[in-house]
C-alpha cells in the first residue's frame, strides 16, 4: 500500500514478512561499480499525496466497491508491479482480514497507510478479501482427535526430536533415521500422504516442534498453533491455541522441559508478543510483549532451557527510514533472557547503544545513530561453553556500528559480550535509498560512507564437530560467503565465497551440517567484487556441500529452472535445508522439493508442490514457493510448508506430508 503513486520508493529487507514493497536490487557496492553495471534503482522522490477527492474520483470510475479506488490510488503502483517484488494482488486476496488490518495499522504498512482514514482502511480490506469465504471455514472441528489419540504423549527420554529452528540447540538441522522414521533408500521414491490447507493463509513460513508423534505447528498467518497427532493414516488435532494478540505469529515453535518438569512451547509474533504454552493442553502460561522500539519485531525462534528462555528481537525500521518524515534512525536489535515460568526479564543484551544525534541532515533536524543490527536468526545456545552465538543485520544510519553484519558471542548467564566479528563494515542500508540517493532524501547517506549492500547474517549459526573432535562455528551471510570460526575466540578459520549475494541472498535462511559436511543454499550469486569474490561462472544458485574443515566445495546441485520461471521463482534456493539419515532435503522458490544423496549430491527425488490441492481437511488449497524454514520430519513423514507470498513469490497455504511408496 502506498501513500502516493510511488513506483517503488521503499523496498524490503530479506526477512520482512507481510505486505510490503520492494525495489529492484541495489547496484554493486562502490568497489565493484567499475567491474559491473549498476542495477536500476527505482525513483524515490514522491509526488504530492493524492487528495481525498482524487481517491473518490478514481473509486467512482472503476467500481461500486470504493475499496478498489483506494487500492488503485495507494497500493497498485507496488502490488501490481512485478518489478517491486511486493506481494501480488492474488497473494493479498488470500490473506485474512485480521492480518491485512494489522499490516495497515501496526505492521509494515502503517507508514504507507497513515494517510488512510478508518473508513478507507476498512474499504480497502473489504475489497481485497471480497468474495472470500476462507476465514469462515470451520475445518478443525471434524479433525479433532478422539479416544487414545486425544491425549498429548510427551514421554520418553528421546521423544523430542525437533525443539526449535535447528532441531537441536546446535542448529545442525539433522535428523537420524530413528528420529524421523525415514531412511535414505526409502526417500528416493515418495508420495503425498496427506495435506492440510489453512484458510486465510498465504505465507506458510514456520516449522513445528516435534515430540514423539506430536507436531506443534504454527499457522502463522491466522495466529494459531495446532497440536497434531501424526499416528495413523491421517493426522488429528489434539488442541488449538488462538493468539489473543492482534498481529500474526511469526517464529517457529520451540519446545523444552523446565527444571520443574513443565513441558513448554514458545512461539512469538510480529508484534513481539511471546506466547508460552503448556504443551499438554495448549493453554497459555503467560504472554508478554517484548518490543522496545517503534519497529521492533520477532523473527528468530526462541530457545527454551531449563532455567531461561532466550528471545532474539529484530526491527524493520529499514522499511520506512528513506522517507524524510521519519525520525531516522532509532531502532536496534537485542537479545533477551526471560524466566520461562513467568516471562520476567533476567538480562538484556543490546547490539549497540541507543541512538544519539549525529549531524544535521540538512533541514534543521538531526540524523540519529547508530542504529540497525537486527537479530533475524534463531540463536545457537552452547550450554557446555555457556555461550549464545548469533548473527546481525546491517546498519540503518551512521556511524555503522561494529556489531552490524556481525557474528556475536555472549555469555549465557549474564548476557555480556564475549567476542564480536564484523564481517562487512560500512553497510548502511535503507530500502528506497539506493546506492546513490537523491539529494532530497535526507535520511539517506552517500558512498563512501556506505557500501549499501544489505548483507545480513540472516541464517542461524551452526556448531559442527569434525572428525578430529574439534568444534567449528559456521555462518552463512547474504553476501554469499560461508564462514567458519573458532567458537572460543571468534578467529576466522576459513571463508568460502559463493558469489557476492545481495538483499535477497547469498545464504538466506539457514545451513545444515552432518558428518563433517556443511550444506549451504545459494539464492543470488551477485557480481564480482575485487578482493571479495573474483567471479566464477560455475557458481550458480543452488545447493552446495562444503568440507567442514577446509570450506572446499565437495559437490554442488544447480537444477535447471522450469521453463518460463523468473529468477525468484526458478532454481533459486532460499529455504534452510535439512539432513535426514543420509539425504539432504532442500527446496527452490518455484515450489520444487528436492532430495539428494548427502555424500555425492546425486538427485534422488523431486516433487513440484506449486499446485492446487483438495486437502485432507476438506479445504481447497494451493502450494507455492518454499522458503524460510519449511522442512521437518517425524513418524515416517517428510513435512513441508508450501506457499510464501512475499518478494514476488507464489503464495500458498499448505502443510504437506510425504511418505515412502509402499
Amino acid at each position: 500500500m502506498r501513500k502516493s503513486l510511488l513506483a517503488a520508493a521503499l523496498g524490503c529487507a530479506s526477512m520482512l514478512v507481510l505486505a510490503s514493497c520492494q525495489t529492484p536490487e541495489p547496484a554493486a557496492p562502490a568497489a565493484a561499480m567499475a567491474a559491473a553495471p549498476a542495477a536500476p534503482v527505482a525513483p524515490v522522490a514522491p509526488p504530492a499525496t493524492p487528495t481525498v477527492s482524487a481517491v473518490d474520483r478514481i473509486a467512482a470510475s472503476v467500481s461500486t466497491n470504493p475499496g478498489e479506488g483506494v487500492y488503485k490510488t495507494y497500493c497498485a503502483a507496488c502490488h501490481d508491479n512485478p518489478d517491486t517484488k511486493s506481494p501480488t494482488r492474488e497473494n493479498l486476496a488470500a490473506m485474512n482480514p485480521q492480518l491485512l488490518n494489522f499490516a495497515l495499522t501496526e505492521g509494515k504498512m502503517k507508514v504507507q497507510a497513515a494517510a488512510l482514514s478508518t473508513e478507507q482502511r476498512g474499504q480497502l480490506v473489504s475489497y481485497l478479501t471480497e468474495g472470500s469465504t476462507t476465514s469462515k471455514v470451520d475445518w478443525a472441528a471434524a479433525m479433532m482427535c478422539t479416544g487414545a489419540r486425544a491425549a498429548v504423549d510427551l514421554e520418553g527420554p528421546d521423544a523430542a526430536t525437533s525443539v526449535g529452528f535447528g532441531y537441536t540447540t546446535d542448529n545442525n538441522r539433522k535428523l537420524t533415521a530413528k528420529q524421523s522414521g525415514l531412511t535414505t533408500a526409502k526417500m528416493s521414491d515418495m508420495e503425498l500422504a496427506w495435506s492440510i490447507a489453512i484458510p486465510g493463509g498465504s505465507i506458510t513460513r514456520s516449522q513445528g516442534a516435534i515430540v514423539g508423534k506430536n507436531l506443534f505447528w504454527p499457522a502463522t498467518d491466522i495466529g494459531k498453533v495446532y497440536a497434531f497427532d501424526l499416528d495413523g493414516d491421517k493426522p488429528c488435532i489434539q488442541w488449538i491455541y488462538s493468539s489473543p494478540a492482534p498481529g500474526p505469529l511469526r517464529t517457529s515453535t520451540s519446545y523444552g522441559v523446565l527444571a520443574d518438569g513443565t513441558p513448554l512451547l514458545v512461539v512469538a509474533g510480529q508484534d513481539t508478543t511471546v506466547h508460552a504454552l503448556d504443551a499438554r493442553t495448549g493453554k497459555a502460561m503467560w504472554t508478554k510483549k517484548v518490543g522496545s522500539y517503534s519497529y521492533s519485531m520477532t523473527t528468530g525462534t526462541p530457545v527454551i532451557l531449563k532455567d531461561r528462555l532466550i528471545v532474539p528481537v529484530a526491527q524493520f525500521e529499514i522499511m520506512v527510514a528513506a522517507e524524510n518524515k521519519e525520525k531516522c534512525c532509532t531502532n536496534h536489535g537485542y537479545m533477551l533472557s526471560l524466566d520461562p515460568k513467568t516471562g520476567a526479564q533476567q538480562w538484556r543484551y543490546d547490539t549497540m547503544p541507543d541512538a544519539t544525534p549525529v549531524r544535521d541532515r540538512g533541514d534543521g533536524q538531526m540524523l540519529l545513530g547508530p542504529s540497525g543490527a537486527p537479530i533475524w536468526n534463531s540463536p545457537l545456545v552452547d550450554e557446555k561453553r555457556g555461550v549464545i552465538f548469533f548473527g546481525t543485520g546491517e546498519s540503518n544510519s551512521p556511524p555503522a556500528h561494529k556489531n552490524t553484519n556481525a557474528i556475536i558471542a555472549i555469555d549465557l548467564k549474564s548476557g555480556k559480550e564475549k567476542w564480536s566479528f564484523h564481517a562487512t563494515p560500512n553497510d548502511i542500508f535503507n530500502a528506497g535509498c539506493g546506492p546513490k540517493p537523491k539529494a532530497e532524501q535526507l535520511n539517506c547517506v552517500q558512498p563512501p560512507e556506505t557500501v549499501y549492500r544489505d548483507v545480513d547474517f540472516g541464517a542461524s549459526m551452526v556448531l559442527g564437530k569434525g572428525a578430529d573432535g574439534k568444534d567449528l562455528l559456521y555462518a552463512g551471510q547474504k553476501s554469499g560467503s560461508v564462514w567458519a570460526f573458532d567458537p572460543d575466540t571468534g578467529k576466522v578459520v576459513w571463508r568460502t565465497p559463493l558469489g557476492t549475494g545481495g538483499p535477497m541472498g547469498g545464504v538466506h535462511w539457514g545451513l545444515a551440517f552432518d558428518n563433517g559436511t556443511l550444506y549451504a543454499p545459494i539464492t543470488n550469486v551477485g557480481v564480482a567484487i575485487p578482493g571479495e569474490w573474483e567471479g566464477d561462472p560455475n557458481i550458480k544458485p543452488g545447493l552446495y556441500a562444503l568440507d567442514g574443515k577446509t570450506g572446499k566445495i565437495k559437490w554442488q546441485f544447480n537444477p535447471t529452472a522450469p521453463e518460463g520461471a523468473t529468477r525468484w521463482r526458478g532454481n533459486v534456493f532460499s529455504a534452510a535445508p535439512s539432513v535426514i539419515d543420509g539425504a539432504v532435503v532442500s527446496a527452490a522458490l518455484d515450489g520444487t522439493l528436492y532430495i539428494n544423496d548427502a555424500k555425492t549430491g546425486k538427485a534422488l527425488w523431486s516433487y513440484q508442490t506449486n499446485k492446487e490441492y483438495e486437502a485432507t481437511n476438506g479445504v481447497k488449497g494451493k502450494g507455492g514457493a518454499i522458503d524460510s524454514n519449511a522442512i521437518t520430519a517425524a513418524n515416517g513423514l517428510l513435512l513441508v510448508n508450501s506457499g510464501y507470498g512475499m518478494f514476488g513469490q507464489q503464495g500458498g497455504n499448505m502443510l504437506l506430508a510425504f511418505k515412502p511408496k509402499s
